[in-house]
């Protein structure tokens, strides 16, 4: 049974969660009122996903999920808010978050992007790319899609499941165009506007990481996409 870390400061939105999850999920819940014990519980106990209300006392959602990165750098991490300026979900993306979902939103829908980050974790689907290649050379670099592990020599850098999806994307259609739609369908599946903010900020990301290597470079095809190059 998959466990889910809930840290929500509404008791009684986080009982009607934590009843719906582990009704029809199947999950088990771990159920936090603000972030302090939230951290508390994730040093203790293994979890397979994280859900986190942005605005709780003693330690808002961002700064846990910010946390917790420095622990677990792969975990999934879902940040729910009210708050729906793209300026904060960009904030959540930069902080390592990998979905976000608005308040008030379906229950049903929060599921759904459960299910989907889990499917995504579980590795490359089996019935579809089942012969695609799950380790890349990238110039010096070698990444693990399946470990999500970019690694040179003895340095390693732990990537998230969504920067580890991109970066996929990127070697398979290495030295060519990865379409900014096909990215955002094949990953966010909606190419909306805010999604398209969102991937930008992995894409800097993702830079970072490559950026001790000048033979390699991701650059911006104006009007088409990305590309990444390997010289």
């Amino acid at each position: 049974m998959k466990k889910i870390l809930l840290a929500e400061d509404d008791p009684n939105l986080g009982m009607l969660l934590q009843d719906y999850l582990q009704l029809k999920g199947k999950f088990e819940v771990v159920l936090c009122q603000d972030g302090d014990e939230a951290l508390r519980a994730f040093t203790k106990e293994s979890f397979d996903v994280c859900i986190f209300d942005v605005m709780m006392p003693k330690k808002d959602g961002f700064t846990l999920g910010k946390e917790i990165r420095k622990i677990s750098p792969h975990v999934p991490i879902i940040f729910a808010t009210a708050k729906a300026m793209i300026e904060d979900k960009s904030e959540a993306y930069s902080l390592g978050g990998d979905d976000y979902i608005t308040k008030p939103f379906r229950i049903e829908e929060l599921l759904l992007r459960i299910n989907a980050l889990l499917k995504r974790m579980s590795g490359p689907d089996k019935s579809d790319g089942a012969d695609q290649p799950t380790k890349f050379d990238i110039g010096n670099y070698i990444f693990d899609y399946t470990a999500q592990m970019i690694s040179m020599g003895p340095d390693q850098q732990k990537v998230s499941t969504k920067e580890a999806e991109l970066l996929r994307l990127l070697c398979l259609k290495k030295n060519e165009v990865l379409t900014r739609e096909e990215a955002l369908i094949s990953i966010w599946h909606d190419d909306n506007y805010f999604n398209g903010r969102s991937m930008d900020v992995f894409l800097s990301k993702l830079r970072k990481y490559l950026k001790e290597d000048p033979k390699v470079e991701i650059i911006n095809v104006h009007g088409k996409g990305y590309k990444l190059l390997v010289n």
